[in-house]
């Protein structure tokens, strides 16, 4: 078809083998569409195309993906809020004929229905970064880093120490919005056993709070790591972690002593990391 149809927030440029769809940048444009710019949905990860009436005088074009077919909407697993769904197109209420028009051209080109086997939208670029209520989140398209943050961390992720899980090792990833209770991040490992139940005593995983973690900055980070994990084949042992700097080394044995002091960690398992802590020098 090659026209383009231009709504809020986006417009959408129909080409033969798929939908090319731009996000615009503005202070009313969701911070999510910002963020991803713009996506290129191929046809075969189509399954359906709907035009449905909309609010305050508009109607709404949404592509329908196949379950599977895109790392953004299978990290998300439902949790998107309608304003938020990259796959809407909202029009003013008098472009409905035209949107109809596209609508039906559109299904006139779908060949594919039902899951799919594998990823079909590009994932959201590496690497990637931000920052959760305690700690660092950091993937470079191999491996994923959790550095913990003192004001905000458990006890139990102290004693864990920084994490670095190469994408191999993991079987996939757990996202919870940061919109709902008890947000979070969580790394799902090949052949490990059942994780703690609360995110913030589990080393894999990172907890989301007030302006920490947002939609925006964690889901592409979740769907970058999940398409990552999609295609990697296992690894059989962990890859070595870089040597640390002796600055940081030394500021991680003076809250570990700190917690020491305050009865939070036992005289056995300060001794035991703090020699874990120096070995890393």
């Amino acid at each position: 078809m090659g026209d383009v149809l231009a709504g809020f927030h986006a417009a959408w440029e129909f080409e033969s083998d798929s939908v090319l769809i731009r996000y615009e940048r503005g202070i009313r444009t969701p911070k999510l569409f910002q963020a991803l710019g713009e996506r290129r949905i191929p046809l075969e990860a189509i399954e359906g195309v709907t035009l449905t009436p909309g609010r305050r005088g508009t109607v709404v074009l949404r592509i329908e993906p196949r379950p599977g077919a895109d790392p953004l909407m299978e990290a998300a697993a439902g949790q998107l809020k309608e304003s938020s769904d990259p796959y809407r197109l909202v029009l003013p209420a008098e472009r409905e004929t035209l949107a109809e028009y596209y609508a039906d051209e559109l299904r006139a080109l779908l060949t594919e229905s039902g899951p799919s086997e594998r990823h079909l939208v590009a994932p959201p670029g590496t690497p990637r970064q931000f920052k959760a209520y305690d700690g660092k989140a950091s993937f470079d398209g191999t491996s994923v880093s959790f550095r913990w943050f003192w004001t905000g961390a458990s006890s139990a992720k102290w004693k864990a120490g920084d994490q670095r899980f190469p994408v191999g090792e993991l079987s996939g990833v757990e996202w919870r919005s940061p919109e709902v209770f008890e947000g979070h991040l969580r790394l799902l490992h090949r052949d490990a056993g059942a994780s703690p139940a609360q995110a913030d005593q589990d080393p894999a995983a990172v907890v989301f709070g007030l302006g920490y973690g947002p939609v925006h900055e964690s889901l592409p980070f979740a769907a970058a790591v999940l398409a990552a994990v999609r295609t990697c084949e296992p690894v059989p042992a962990v890859a070595a972690a870089p040597r640390r700097d002796p600055a940081d080394i030394a500021e991680r044995i003076r809250h570990l002593g700190e917690l020491h002091q305050a009865g939070l960690v036992t005289d056995e398992e300060f001794s035991s990391k703090k020699a874990e802590l120096l070995a890393e020098l």
